[in-house]
């Protein structure tokens, strides 16, 4: 194929993957009031009450969670596009290589959104949610506690992409098995640090319990790169 095959067949790809995002944003956004009373979950039980401080602020939270769902359902068709279009100029031995690290990238991501939602973000909620009680009275903006709990989901689901960076750089030879056995002390210095950075909150609870499955993931991968021979 000639560059300007190549750019074409980017282009289509590009549409269809932009074109499949926008009908899952049209389509989250016919249920968004289902979808937000879901996100409200985890304190709607505590008595927490929400409320729109601002004309319109209902309106454009429910934008940015269909557009956050919207690309979440999106994801594998953008996914398989870029996959479609890189295929044809790896070798066999990459082919190979590739599938188990999609796969597990993936399954990586959407379990981490998961741990998120059903531990990380219902800790860190009702952390704030008691500390406050007998003081003050629960009343939470709605664009203020969904930045806080989306933020919180994305940024979980990318941090357990750590076995994957770490089986990248093993199939490469940068860095061995050992070598990241080795460095388990500073790994622990590193988990807690990026949990506090990744956590929109800042109770030492959440950063716990986010550092916990990321140290665990870090030795995770260093095995599975032990296993690999690497």
């Amino acid at each position: 194929m000639s560059i300007f095959d190549h750019l074409e067949e980017l282009r289509d790809r590009i549409f269809v993957s932009v074109l499949s995002v926008g009908a899952a944003i049209l389509g989250c956004f016919a249920f968004s009031k289902d979808l937000i009373k879901i996100l409200e979950a985890p304190v709607s039980v505590q008595g927490v009450r929400f409320l729109q401080l601002s004309p319109g602020e209902f309106f454009f939270t429910t934008l940015k969670v269909s557009g956050y769902c919207g690309l979440l359902l999106g994801s594998p068709i953008i996914l398989y596009e870029i996959i479609a279009f890189v295929l044809p100029g790896l070798t066999r031995d990459e082919r190979k290589f590739l599938g188990p690290i999609v796969l597990s990238s993936s399954v990586l991501f959407y379990l981490g959104i998961f741990f998120s939602y059903t531990v990380l973000a219902p800790a860190a909620l009702n952390f704030f949610v008691n500390y406050a009680e007998g003081a003050v009275e629960s009343l939470w903006s709605i664009d203020q506690y969904f930045e806080f709990v989306l933020v919180l989901l994305f940024s979980t689901g990318l941090s357990f992409q750590v076995p994957v960076i770490q089986l990248l750089l093993g199939q490469v030879g940068l860095v061995s098995s050992d070598q990241m056995l080795s460095i388990w002390r500073y790994v622990v210095v590193g988990a807690v640090v990026a949990a506090a950075v990744l956590t929109p909150s800042t109770d030492p609870l959440t950063q716990m319990l986010l550092a916990g499955p990321l140290l665990g993931l870090y030795l995770g991968g260093a095995w599975m790169v032990k296993l690999t021979g690497r």
